[in-house]
């Protein structure tokens, strides 16, 4: 099989955005792009130095040797059915939570995951060197194609299991994803109350640093942590309007409570 230099991508979304133009810098030649929007293939291809869009899932004549599925996880099983690719080829799927299973129908026998392990959006630039990438492949073809690759764009890189990627795709998502969220509702709350987010970033700051300094475990506050249950109470009673917010502040609260205050 030919060097592992030439990448095809299926899907422009956000990794996509971020993952093609990291590969092609580092000598992984992007040389097409598919979506179901040509439009966002075509926004994708602006940032790359050669790559065409694709129209079809047809790679048969393609000149890559890899090909990247870079879309919800709920469609990956079908591109892997339906794609068309020359012989020898590798196909790799990035999801954190679909097992290498989810490509086991496709026609080729070297298939991997390449999970990057950080959130992305198109406005916000990433240097992929920081950022950990985990890989899992079924022969040694698609192992070294991985590890070349991943090794090429990143200085964190290993080699994890499926249940494995599951475990840090979940843990991610409440480090990150329900952080995030819990930000929202947080501004939500001070704009219902005429007061301006601002007011919260130093804490915001200082809790995130303290707890990748302490550890998250060590670093609780408030008033669940402390047993308060007045002030849970009143602060309950602030949001009996919203019966979903109330529930989230009640549910989160008695896991800490269960958790630093057992009896």
């Amino acid at each position: 099989m030919a060097s592992h230099s030439s990448v095809s991508f299926i899907g422009s979304g956000n990794l996509a955005w971020h993952l093609a133009p990291a590969l092609d810098n580092a000598g992984f030649v992007v040389k097409e792009v598919y979506s179901r929007n040509p439009k966002h293939a075509e926004a994708l291809t602006e940032r790359l130095y050669q790559a065409e869009v694709k129209a079809s899932l047809d790679f048969s004549t393609s000149p890559s040797e890899i090909f990247i599925i870079a879309t919800t996880d709920d469609s990956i099983e079908a591109i892997a059915q339906e794609i068309i690719l020359p012989e020898e080829s590798v196909l790799i799927h990035t999801s954190g939570s679909q097992p290498l299973q989810a490509l086991q129908f496709a026609a080729t026998g070297n298939i991997g995951a390449f999970y990057s392990l950080q959130t992305f959006s198109k406005s916000k630039k990433i240097n992929f060197k920081d950022v950990p990438v985990f890989v899992e492949s079924n022969t040694a073809e698609a192992e070294t194609a991985l590890l070349e690759m991943a090794r090429a764009i990143s200085n964190k890189v290993q080699k994890i299991g499926s249940e494995e990627r599951k475990a840090l795709h979940i843990a991610a998502v409440f480090a990150a994803n329900f952080t995030n969220h819990m930000l929202t509702i947080s501004k939500q709350i001070l704009q219902q109350n005429s007061l301006d987010f601002e007011l919260l970033k130093p804490l915001i700051t200082e809790t995130i640093n303290k707890g990748l300094l302490l550890g998250p475990e060590n670093s609780q506050t408030g008033p669940a942590m402390r047993g308060d249950l007045e002030i849970l109470d009143k602060h309950m009673e602030f949001l009996q309007d919203d019966e979903t917010l109330n529930e989230i502040y009640k549910l989160i609260s008695q896991h800490i409570l269960d958790q630093y205050q057992p009896d």
